[in-house]
């Protein structure tokens, strides 16, 4: 199943995709947020129509102690509003440290931070989905096989 997954930022909205076999996640393209949420909607569904997307993935920003954040709670509510419009599936899925994990893995490449800033968005979101499938794929092999 091919999935796109984002994580939310009040300013930007990074956008990752899976492969149909879900084995990788890949950054796709960081989204900037528009006037309202319904113009940033739009550009969403318009993303999950031209790569065929089965399912959203967005990422939950919850603290390190599991507890729920104003973030997180906007997270929620975003999430709610994107049901309401998009014809797949939209999951929450926690991400806690993506962004830390993907700008430490762009400084590796010895990245300046102006270009860090322009793609760490989308690369968050990567590691957020890859997280994800993994999660699914790791579900599935401990099911009881009928």
């Amino acid at each position: 199943m091919r999935c796109l997954g984002l994580d939310l930022g009040s300013k930007r909205i990074g956008v990752a995709l899976c492969d149909p076999d879900e084995r990788v996640a890949t950054p796709l393209t960081v989204v900037q947020r528009g006037a309202s949420r319904k113009d940033d909607h739009a550009k969403i569904r318009a993303l999950v129509a031209e790569y065929e997307a089965q399912a959203v993935v967005v990422g939950l920003p919850l603290n390190l102690n599991s507890k729920v954040t104003a973030a997180a709670e906007s997270a929620i509510q975003e999430t709610e509003q994107l049901r309401a419009v998009l014809e797949v599936p939209v999951h929450l899925h926690d991400e806690r440290l993506t962004t830390k994990t993907a700008d430490r893995s762009l400084m590796e490449l010895e990245m300046k931070a102006d270009a860090r800033r322009r793609v760490v968005d989308k690369v968050a979101a990567a590691v957020m989905l890859q997280s994800f499938i993994d999660h699914r794929r790791n579900q599935l092999a401990r099911e009881p096989q009928r």
